[in-house]
């Protein structure tokens, strides 16, 4: 847990982004994380990532998370769009990333699955057409 702490702390300071905690209000739950991390060699464009525990899947917290952290991808670090990717065998991060607004662009290997998974792109000017407020039935999250 330290070493995960410490290097999200590294990546803050040198980006101004990192994967936040989630937790439940009112009860201090650890529902899971979401995030942005460097993508590629385009700082401009941060990879979004959010992993929830099983129990919490359903009620549309990644889909919250996800927008905060594109909000603040957008309006606090001024990035350029954000990159995304899922497992290919998880149908419902798919259906986040299409609720979302972003695109399919190619498939890529990622070495720790040791297999190729999907990844998309939303583009800055794209998401201004996309409603990235809060959900009505949950409270917005906060960065």
């Amino acid at each position: 847990m330290h070493v995960r702490l410490n290097r999200e702390r590294k990546r803050m300071k040198a980006h101004n982004f990192q994967y936040w905690p989630i937790f439940m209000l009112g009860g201090n739950q650890l529902v899971g994380g979401f995030g942005l991390q460097p993508y590629g060699t385009d700082a401009a464009i941060p990879e979004l990532g959010f992993h929830l525990r099983p129990r919490y899947w359903g009620r549309g917290l990644a889909v919250e998370a996800a927008r905060a952290a594109i909000r603040y991808a957008f309006d606090v670090i001024g990035a350029k769009g954000s990159a995304a990717g899922h497992h290919p065998g998880n149908a419902n991060s798919k259906k986040t990333m299409m609720k979302l607004g972003f695109t399919y662009t190619h498939d890529e290997f990622f070495p720790a699955l040791g297999m190729s998974i999907p990844y998309y792109l939303l583009n800055r000017q794209d998401s201004g057409s996309r409603s990235l407020g809060c959900e009505p039935r949950t409270a917005c999250m906060r960065l």
